[in-house]
């Protein structure tokens, strides 16, 4: 594949064509056997955990995984990526089940996956190359303030039924009852956490939130033996077997299809549609498509970095697009590209998206067989990974060097997107942030256009030119939002002159605003009888201003190839004018 078409390339599961084209063998099979295992047994607390904190049951975590996760690495583009439920969501998705309930967020889901499709057709895959570093580090570590914050309550064991919509109400609300923490769920939560922090130093091939959580489980179940009160998977969640039995924690049966707007609605009814419904729903799911699409496209070029392979954008983002399709008819949320799991799976010695398909499997296997177990998990425990999650997709070093280093405008931008996506959402600040990157682009492209008077220059103008001419060397674009200001400084030259060289081998651009500026100036000289001479124009340029119908005017205005032309037929017709005066 070439170096750029993978931006522009579609077909359905073109990283699994491309895999099985260049020869697949049983040694490749066992090494993606143990990658997908691996994976597979590191996805199973993050699914719930993540599932939890959308505000649904952990089961639907595990959905996801399974059937999102599968479909998407047999139909994306993609090898290594590793799809399911992602900390990046969590910002959208809490708020659509709490005011919708879990069918809502299944309709929204479907909704950003029909947006997925249609943007792989369109080819938008390759949009991923115009989001500025300034706009994702701002808003990933505005989602992870927004996670973090989410664990407090259950971190701290906190009795608050109703969290707040806005921020700033929810920080209030959590002060208010900071006081009445539970020493037991801090406990837990402390000991999860320092474990998560200390075991990396073992330097052991086992991911430190695996034994965190075991040892946070059993510190919790020594707690309740001695009758402390604890809030666990178990305690908080309960569902109904299909023969009308009710069970606490998880279920241990296997996702099963049902019309996704027929699942509980936010007062356990169905959904009752309606206009407003429907474009609420819209435009939740528009934000998860286009975080979706960025989330899974970035860490799709983050695995290409390390591993030396290309993925194909649109091919990837036609996987995400099926999955959030296919996903929700089986009780599935929102899924994409999961970096730090996507990573393990290709330092696992992956080698095709067959591991993507196995850590589905086992994630299947998880939930029929460790159903009664992972019910024992405490909230605190898993609100303590959140926050190391959180920490994690923050790139808090990252931020802090872009803070130390980068130029002015990206810091503003950065810090927009962060504030945006923290006291109000992430469509606002992405959409906000971008706009902002592009125009203090343009700004500072605008700045970069000036004009220069080289008359007395002698590397570039020879010898001395006739009294009353100047010559000026134009730099930069004349696009919109320089032409105006450079036009005017000439112009403003041009009234006390009798003549101007514009010499324009700098100008790589002219836009219509440009020529706008320049029909000004060739009006006002015309005016003054102010001769104009245009020198080496470059191919675009030129061309606008043959389309435009810009013609040389006697007397008026004139066109040379090169300044050394121009300025030889100016000493010329001096000279000239010099013996008719003699």
């Amino acid at each position: 594949m070439s170096d750029r078409s993978h931006l522009f390339s579609l077909r359905i599961g073109h990283a699994l064509r491309d895999v099985l084209a260049e020869g697949y063998s049983l040694h490749k099979f066992g090494k993606d056997l143990l990658a997908g295992i691996t994976v597979g047994i590191i996805a199973i607390p993050l699914a719930m955990a993540l599932a939890i904190a959308s505000g649904v049951a952990p089961q639907y975590g595990l959905y996801t995984a399974i059937i999102a996760g599968f479909v998407i690495a047999l139909t994306g583009g993609s090898r290594y990526s590793i799809s399911g439920p992602t900390a990046a969501f969590v910002v959208i998705l809490y708020p659509v089940a709490l005011k919708y309930g879990l069918s809502g967020l299944l309709v929204a889901t479907v909704l950003s996956g029909i947006l997925l499709l249609i943007m792989a057709v369109m080819r938008l895959g390759r949009l991923i190359e115009y989001i500025p570093e300034s706009v994702t580090l701002g808003f990933t570590a505005g989602i992870a303030v927004v996670i973090a914050t989410l664990q407090i309550k259950d971190f701290f064991g906190l009795n608050i039924t109703d969290m707040p919509e806005h921020y700033v109400e929810k920080i209030t609300v959590l002060a208010q009852h900071l006081p009445q923490a539970a020493w037991p769920s801090v406990c837990v939560a402390a000991v999860t956490l320092a474990v998560m922090l200390g075991w990396p130093k073992l330097k052991t091939i086992v991911p430190a939130h695996l034994p965190a959580l075991f040892i946070g489980t059993m510190l919790a179940a020594l707690l309740l033996q001695f009758g402390f009160e604890l809030d666990t998977i178990g305690s908080r969640f309960s569902y109904t077997a299909p023969d009308g039995s009710s069970g606490n924690g998880i279920p241990p049966y296997l996702p099963y299809f049902d019309w996704p707007w027929l699942r509980p609605g936010p007062d356990g009814q169905m959904l009752t549609f309606s206009w407003q419904l429907a474009k609420d729903l819209l435009a939740a799911a528009f934000a998860m498509a286009m975080l979706g699409a960025i989330e899974s496209l970035l860490c799709a070029v983050v695995l290409d970095g390390m591993s030396g392979r290309r993925h194909s954008a649109n091919s990837e983002l036609f996987g995400q697009g099926i999955g959030n399709i296919i996903a929700p008819f089986f009780g599935g949320i929102t899924a994409t590209a999961a970096l730090a799991r996507s990573s393990a799976n290709f330092k696992a010695g992956a080698q095709s998206p067959i591991a993507a398909m196995v850590h589905a499997l086992v994630l299947l296997l998880g939930l029929v067989l460790l159903a009664a177990l992972l019910s024992y998990v405490p909230m605190a425990a898993l609100a303590a990974l959140l926050i190391m999650v959180a920490w994690n997709m923050s790139e808090a070093p990252k931020a802090l060097h872009l803070l130390k280093t980068a130029p002015r405008s990206d810091i503003w931008v950065f810090l927009t997107c962060f504030s945006l996506t923290v006291l109000f959402d992430m469509v606002i600040a992405i959409t906000t942030g971008i706009l902002l990157a592009a125009l203090l682009f343009v700004k500072e492209i605008a700045e970069m256009s000036k004009v220069t008077d080289i008359s007395s220059n002698r590397k570039q103008v020879e010898q001395p030119i006739p009294d009353g001419w100047q010559v000026l060397k134009i730099s930069g674009p004349l696009f919109f939002a320089a032409a105006e200001r450079i036009f005017a400084d000439i112009a403003r030259l041009s009234e006390r002159s009798h003549g101007l060289v514009l010499y324009m081998d700098g100008v790589p651009l002219l836009d219509a605003g440009g020529l706008a500026a320049l029909n000004k100036l060739i009006s006002k000289c015309h005016k003054s009888k102010t001769r104009l001479v245009i020198a080496d124009l470059q191919f675009q340029p030129l061309k606008t201003l043959a389309k435009a119908g810009v013609k040389p005017v006697p007397g008026l205005l004139s066109f040379y190839p090169t300044l050394r032309e121009a300025l030889e037929t100016l000493y010329q017709q001096a000279a000239a004018a010099e013996d008719q005066d003699g």
